[in-house]
């Protein structure tokens, strides 16, 4: 269930703000949202992983949170990342 090495790099290279970045928001809520998808479509499958259901839950949580800080500092990244990742605002 976890990334690969290979799929990080690939989300990093693509949503970099610059070279070298890896911990701008942009890249972590990239990140965030594949592990997401991912877990959402292994609780399809099974119902009771509850604890993989506790995890989903923190992930989102801290999405959201950077989302808002993304929101606040500048709205245009903001509105270019939802749309890119396809996500609501």
């Amino acid at each position: 269930m976890a990334l690969t090495k290979d799929q990080k790099l690939a989300i990093i290279s693509e949503y970099a703000t610059k070279d070298g970045d890896t911990g701008s928001a942009e890249v972590q809520i990239a990140i965030l949202t594949k592990e997401i998808n991912d877990l959402n479509s292994h609780l399809q499958n099974h119902i009771h992983d509850f604890h993989s259901k506790r995890g989903l839950f923190q992930k989102i949580g801290r999405r959201k949170r950077l989302m808002t800080y993304l929101k606040n500092k500048d709205l245009a990244r903001y509105q270019a990342l939802i749309s890119k990742l396809g996500l609501r605002g």
